[in-house]
């Protein structure tokens, strides 16, 4: 069993200083993160106005907010302050449970600093051998993390989707599994962190599910997302985390967090056991 400690993984994904950034609001709400150096711009601009240490843009109804979101991010594109869209709308919320505000290109979230939702999904298979997961290689062309292991079941929710309705979508399109397969996963809480990237600062809310997958279904890649799948012995998973940086980046939280609550850390065998379980929430 490799030494690594798991804290250097939950502790890479909450490189948060608050002081390198500048709140964005809308309708007085701040919800965000900017740069200086694009608040600046956008006060320039003409495309937000001061709002105490911050910037913001006015509210309104769902369609006039999301034009002005989306004026803002072509106008940041254009100033090489962020990449390029991604080409999949996400909803924006002030906070989760209430309807979304507007809706963003994806690439507008961590240029903004607003919260982004997604799904993440253990699949597991108990055998007379323990307790194995199913792992995903994800395809070597993807724009994020190319290479790296992987969930079952991973993906950001899009405008005019549920959480069940985008696991569903994202278990079709990822694993192949049908829709009666992939309603069977449970709700298991959140994982939640924000850090710089060199998108902006990720600020990911991740609605947790365990998928226990009956003998014989075997997971097969169908959008190109994952080259392929492999069962591991969950000694194997943890080792490969511990020891090494295989995995996607906020793989390692969720996983930690299956760990922690399936009684494979325990605060006898983790000496960092209270640092992460404080640290895989925000």
């Amino acid at each position: 069993m490799s030494t690594g400690r798991l804290l250097r993984h939950v502790e890479a994904c909450n490189r948060f200083d608050p002081t390198a950034y500048r709140p964005f609001a809308i309708s007085g709400d701040p919800i965000g993160h900017v740069t200086p150096e694009a608040a600046k711009h956008l006060l320039g601009k003409g495309l937000a106005h001061a709002v105490g240490d911050g910037v913001g843009i006015l509210g309104g109804g769902f369609l006039t907010v999301s034009n002005r979101l989306a004026e803002i991010v072509d106008s940041l594109i254009e100033a090489g302050l962020m990449a390029g869209l991604k080409g999949e709308m996400t909803p924006v919320h002030r906070r989760w449970g209430t309807p979304p505000i507007a809706e963003i290109d994806r690439a507008g979230l961590p240029a903004l600093g607003l919260p982004a939702y997604g799904v993440h999904v253990n699949g597991l298979l108990r055998t007379e051998a323990g307790l194995h997961l199913w792992v995903g290689r994800r395809a070597r062309d993807r724009r994020v993390a190319p290479g790296k292991l992987d969930h079952l079941i991973a993906g950001g929710i899009p405008s005019g989707l549920s959480v069940e309705e985008t696991l569903v979508k994202e278990g079709q399109e990822e694993a192949g599994l049908d829709a009666g397969q992939a309603a069977r996963a449970r709700p298991t809480g959140v994982v939640s962190y924000r850090f710089t990237s060199n998108e902006g600062l990720r600020n990911d809310i991740l609605f947790v599910h365990d998928l226990e997958m009956p003998q014989g279904v075997i997971p097969a890649p169908f959008d190109g997302e994952v080259e392929r799948f492999e069962l591991w012995s969950i000694a194997r998973v943890l080792d490969t985390v511990r020891g090494t940086d295989d995995f996607k980046f906020n793989v390692n939280l969720v996983l930690i967090d299956f760990f922690i609550r399936h009684g494979i850390l325990t605060p006898e065998n983790e000496p960092d056991y209270t640092a992460l379980a404080r640290g895989l929430r925000h």
